[in-house]
């Protein structure tokens, strides 16, 4: 995906128009269509806006990120888990863990 299709991406994911986000970012919504055409690209500063308007990460519009639809709000929150304790990051990864195999197993059972 092209920088412009990754802000259209997230941009409707989040059920803006372009002159919502334009109006978030502090531009028109004529530039925001020129960013999702690839016609013109934005400043750093700008870019860094338009993920925020997104809540999605500035790693995620401008190169393939391995997690491409993680938002800021779990970037954060992988951040703190990060800075616990060993042993309390075992007990949450484990809490987490069980909440992953029941969400297959009710997808299996559908």
């Amino acid at each position: 995906m092209t920088f412009g299709e990754r802000i259209t991406y997230a941009r409707k994911q989040k059920k803006m128009t372009q002159a919502d986000l334009g109006k978030a970012v502090g531009t028109s919504g004529d530039i925001i269509g020129k960013y999702e055409r690839d016609e013109i690209k934005p400043s750093i500063d700008t870019a860094a806006k338009i993920a925020d308007a997104l809540k999605v990460t500035l790693d995620f519009l401008v190169k393939d990120a391995e997690y491409q639809n993680i938002d800021n709000e779990a970037l954060n929150r992988l951040k703190l888990i990060e800075k616990l304790p060993k042993d309390e990051r075992s007990h949450l990864f484990a809490l987490m863990d069980a909440f992953f195999a029941k969400h297959k197993l009710q997808s299996l059972l559908k």
